[in-house]
């Protein structure tokens, strides 16, 4: 997640239930956040495990999906209403509708949306594949649009990443004035209904739907990257036998505590992978207020000189679309900080298909890689040289430490496969001058999968052609159920039972009462 945080604490394998908060101690973000990742894994494993892998509750399961065939325009799919569970992660696919205004004839709409439907006009009952809330499909790109070829399979595709202030304003609390930016961030769920040509499945013409399924799952199987990643501060060989060899430089050395993140911009294997860095988890963000050419007008320019602009600084142009389609863009370069006029130019004109809608609310991502770093061989020898850069991001060299800053390293593993967006956290300490990062007994850095991004699958409709869509979904019904009445043995029974207690306390106030006869009022016998 791009967010301002400490660092991670959450570890799944060491099986913590709660998080307690102790008095007088510090209150810190990362505590909070690991409360909330325990009970959410508690919540989705609890769910998955009584649903399984997906399905949606009876009577209210949502994506359903319809084919609607476009004729002279582009063919469309219509995702019913209602609810489906994927991985134990609750989906909605209810369309919301709009509000009621208060008609009022002496108040013109001075700010009213050109593009907006008229006020009469029937909103849509339902979604769409091209206007599904996160998928950000274009018709005017042909990879875009559903295949032509029958059949397909449609499918929904699952994630969550993070939302700050910058993409969602209404997040910020507005009466703390500008020296307080924004407060906490927001983690949402993505889904995508997504067409898969049957060309990629291997299925046999008139295959079942169990079989459409098991192929569709060992297609989502490997989906996964095989990226591991390790990182380390700067040590020497030998440092634990003499003390005496190790350099004052040879530790983390940054001025402050840091939280960096490794992010892989464009996937794939190593040729052709690459990733940037950022000492602030990504989260130095800047809302863009107008875009003319290769100028950008900013809401800001940071509110310190440790989180502004400033020339040489590469940035990432991104909006609510880019995010979701996670398609990786050049990263650019700021040429030029005009202060006054909180504008910046860029190397280039960002791509036509970001930033050009205020609706997606686009901001500039600052990452803190720069050409020109050291880098080290895979025998571990540090040699000069400049980062080999890609489209602004840092091309991946496996087998070998890379520097970062300050004495950050970073290897990844050799023969593996790398997604656009994956990515691992490092936190720095100054106070050992080391990073947080699992190691062996002899203190070697283990080689650790990315921390995110998690992506889950599930099967929707087999598409075989206009009126023919066999459904995938699975469904399951309530626990709960009515009380069945007793049947004529139970009654009978249950009288029987009554029956007898009732003799038995017939007979125990019969005996009582022969006693209390032969008696007199203090248990003597009577004269």
């Amino acid at each position: 997640m791009h967010a301002d945080i400490s660092r991670i604490t959450f570890r799944p394998d060491r099986h913590y239930s709660a998080v307690i908060a102790q008095q007088g101690r510090v209150q810190l973000d990362a505590d909070a956040n690991e409360q909330a990742a325990i009970q959410l894994l508690q919540a989705r494993t609890t769910a998955a495990d009584l649903i399984g892998q997906h399905g949606g509750p009876a009577g209210a399961t949502g994506f359903a999906l319809a084919f609607v065939g476009g004729g002279r325009e582009l063919d469309d799919l219509s995702i019913g209403a209602g609810r489906y569970y994927v991985d134990g992660i609750l989906l909605d696919a209810t369309r919301p509708q709009p509000g009621v205004p208060v008609v009022d004839d002496g108040h013109a709409a001075e700010d009213a949306d050109e593009d907006a439907p008229p006020a009469d006009a029937q909103p849509p009952a339902t979604w769409t594949y091209w206007d599904q809330p996160d998928g950000y499909r274009d018709p005017e790109r042909p990879g875009d649009r559903l295949p032509t070829q029958f059949p397909y399979l449609a499918y929904l595709k699952v994630w969550e990443r993070s939302v700050t202030a910058a993409e969602d304003p209404l997040l910020r609390e507005v009466a703390l004035g500008s020296a307080m930016p924004d407060t906490a961030a927001r983690l949402k769920t993505v889904w995508q209904v997504l067409p898969l040509p049957g060309s990629q499945l291997e299925v046999e013409d008139g295959a079942s739907k169990d079989q459409v399924r098991a192929a569709f799952a060992k297609w989502a199987a490997a989906q996964a990257p095989t990226a591991r990643m390790a990182a380390r501060s700067e040590r020497p060989e030998h440092a634990d036998e003499d003390p005496c060899l190790v350099k004052p430089d040879a530790r983390y050395r940054g001025p402050e505590n840091q939280m960096y993140r490794v992010e892989i911009h464009e996937g794939g294997t190593a040729k052709d992978a690459t990733f940037k860095w950022s000492r602030e988890n990504g989260s130095v963000t800047f809302p863009v207020d107008e875009l003319d050419g290769t100028w950008v007008e900013l809401a800001s320019l940071g509110s310190d000189d440790k989180l502004d602009l400033n020339v040489g600084d590469l940035v990432e142009f991104v909006d609510t679309a880019y995010t979701s389609r996670g398609e990786p863009l050049p990263l650019l370069r700021v040429e030029e900080v005009d202060l006054p006029g909180r504008r910046v130019r860029l190397s280039g004109e960002p791509d036509s298909s970001v930033g050009r809608r205020p609706g997606l609310h686009p901001f500039l991502r600052r990452w803190d890689h720069r050409s020109g770093s050291r880098h080290t061989s895979g025998s571990g020898r540090t040699k000069q040289g400049a980062a080999k850069l890609r489209h602004g991001a840092v091309r991946i060299e496996e087998g070998g430490w890379l520097p970062l800053e300050d004495g950050v390293l970073v290897y990844f593993e050799p023969g593996r496969t790398y997604r656009t967006g994956d990515f691992w956290t490092v936190p720095a300490r100054t106070a050992t001058g080391n990073v947080e990062w699992p190691t062996d007994a002899a203190r070697r850095p283990l080689l650790q999968a990315p921390a995110g991004i998690q992506v889950h699958y599930a099967p929707l409709a087999w598409v075989l052609g206009e009126g023919s869509t066999p459904d995938l979904r699975m469904t399951f019904a309530p626990l709960a159920a009515v009380i069945p009445a007793a049947n004529e043995a139970e009654l009978a029974a249950e009288a029987t039972a009554e029956a007898e207690a009732l003799a038995a306390e017939t007979a125990a106030a019969a005996g009582s009462g022969a006693r209390t006869a032969g008696q007199d009022d203090e248990g003597q016998p009577a004269h």
